[in-house]
């Protein structure tokens, strides 16, 4: 991974290219709160925006696309099939509902949200006929641990082409993304930023003081060093605008070490072997 700047982008298993820095949008509000949040992200260079349907923003971030005049090859929309059409196998029908809300012809990569116990491996192969439709360029998965993967590289034609999970200094999942990076899987981090667990870990602050970064600036520049595409979550501009000024410096091995060294294997969210929604 080539860390250039904030349009630059990882190749994905099929070929689709993937900005490696995003703007996430869980938990910000439909109606001007999510809009504008994506309105300064595009102003500021973004060229990735990762929503999803339960997030209950699709429409709001499409109206933010379109507003922005952007071509549609110049950015790059994930989404994703929610547990309930996950278990109902409405899987088509999602994703269109998800097209039509979003105001797009395809999303550039398709993710189940979750591995529903019994119908995660089903849902995974009636997206590979949407990704073969071409209403997705590309489609993967999103909190799957190893043997979940595993279970639906036994019968997939498709390899999924991400695996976005909870990742952070206090969840580092080196077993997980060497299992990932060994079938060409690409590691992607939500809740990077431990939903600002991480600005009160002081080995952080001393280390953003080497570099005159902020604690955020640190955690994001660690993530794509370690290869993993990452989407921190903001509405404020500023943060926007911060947590993409991470191309003008490289974190050492010894400072990569010692944020490797912080992880404890804990959880902010649920564990993908025991959710209940």
């Amino acid at each position: 991974m080539e860390l250039t700047n904030l349009q630059g982008t990882v190749k994905l298993n099929n070929g689709i290219v993937m900005p490696y820095l995003g703007l996430g949008v869980f938990k910000a509000k439909a109606g001007d709160e999510v809009y504008q949040a994506v309105r300064w992200a595009l102003e500021a260079g973004y060229r990735h925006i990762d929503t999803a349907m339960i997030y209950n923003n699709e429409e709001d971030v499409g109206r933010a696309i379109a507003d922005s005049e952007l071509s549609r090859e110049e950015f790059f929309v994930t989404t994703k099939l929610w547990n309930d059409d996950i278990r109902s196998g409405k899987v088509e029908e999602a994703l269109e509902a998800s097209l039509e809300r979003l105001g797009l012809d395809y999303v550039d990569l398709y993710l189940l949200h979750w591995p529903v116990k019994q119908h995660f491996v089903e849902a995974y192969l009636q997206m590979e006929h949407l990704y073969l439709k071409g209403q997705a360029l590309a489609i993967g998965v999103s909190n799957c641990h190893q043997h979940h993967l595993e279970a639906i590289l036994e019968v997939a034609k498709v390899i999924p082409a991400v695996n976005q999970m909870e990742y952070h200094p206090y969840l580092s999942l080196d077993s997980l993304q060497a299992f990932c990076k060994s079938k060409d899987i690409q590691l992607e981090a939500w809740a990077p930023l431990m939903q600002g667990g991480v600005f009160q870990i002081e080995v952080l602050k001393g280390i953003g003081e080497k570099y005159r970064k902020n604690i955020a600036q640190i955690v994001l520049r660690w993530n794509l060093q370690r290869g993993v595409v990452t989407i921190p979550k903001s509405v404020h501009k500023d943060r926007i605008e911060g947590n993409a000024d991470i191309f003008d410096f490289q974190l050492s091995e010894e400072d990569m070490a010692t944020i490797n060294a912080l992880n404890k294997h804990e959880r902010i969210g649920p564990d993908p072997d025991d959710f209940d929604f």
